[in-house]
């Protein structure tokens, strides 16, 4: 029996260590959007946010589920000057920062962690930032083109690559959330990105 018992748990901590696609290609099944963003799906595969020029505010699209430890990877575009952004453990899932409720102190940045996307936008932190805590390495990103952005989300330990190079690590506030959604950015008016091969791999724990 006991061999059982163990080769049923070896065989859930493969399933928990597979790769699975967060976004189904085809629609935003499984995703909510927060505030006036207009998404869309672009084939083949191609999240697109955009938003009108007087829009206010932020505006995000989040997942449904919400996810403890994982590792997070995707492909991202935005335009020169562009500000977005990936939100993680946020779960006030962006109440604050739309325009209705809007408080520039509890933003999702201010409640989870948010990681800094930029196309040159002028602020201190740089794509692959956790964004108010730790500033990432310059110089990794390619202007213009897709980038692949991959996070790694721990209890106690936050760490971003940048097209494969660790660019930015910090543990965290100890009294943030352990757990929640995963939210996609565009920051300002007339924002536009583009996401695809958006990726999960959750991790599990040993009894």
């Amino acid at each position: 029996m006991r061999q059982l018992w163990v080769g049923l748990f070896l065989l859930a901590g493969v399933a928990a260590g597979q790769w699975k696609p967060l976004f189904n290609g085809r629609n935003l099944d499984g995703w909510e959007s927060i505030g006036d963003g207009k998404w869309s799906v672009m084939q083949p595969g191609i999240i697109v946010g955009d938003r009108v020029p007087k829009s206010r505010h932020q505006a995000w699209l989040y997942t449904r589920e919400e996810f403890g430890d994982y590792d997070l990877r995707l492909e991202y575009w935005t335009r020169l000057g562009g500000n977005s952004g990936v939100s993680i453990r946020d779960q006030t899932r962006a109440k604050y920062a739309v325009a209705q409720d809007y408080d520039a102190k509890r933003t999702p940045s201010h409640n989870g962690y948010e990681i800094q996307i930029s196309g040159g936008h002028a602020d201190k932190y740089p794509t692959g930032s956790v964004y108010l805590f730790a500033e990432a390495k310059k110089g990794f990103d390619k202007p213009g083109d897709w980038n692949l952005l991959e996070i790694s989300s721990r209890k106690d330990m936050i760490r971003v690559k940048l097209n494969g190079t660790l660019v930015c690590e910090h543990p965290g506030d100890p009294n943030r959330p352990k757990q929640g959604p995963i939210g996609l950015q565009l920051h300002d008016a007339g924002s536009v990105a583009m996401f695809r091969n958006v990726q999960i791999r959750q991790q599990r724990s040993a009894p």
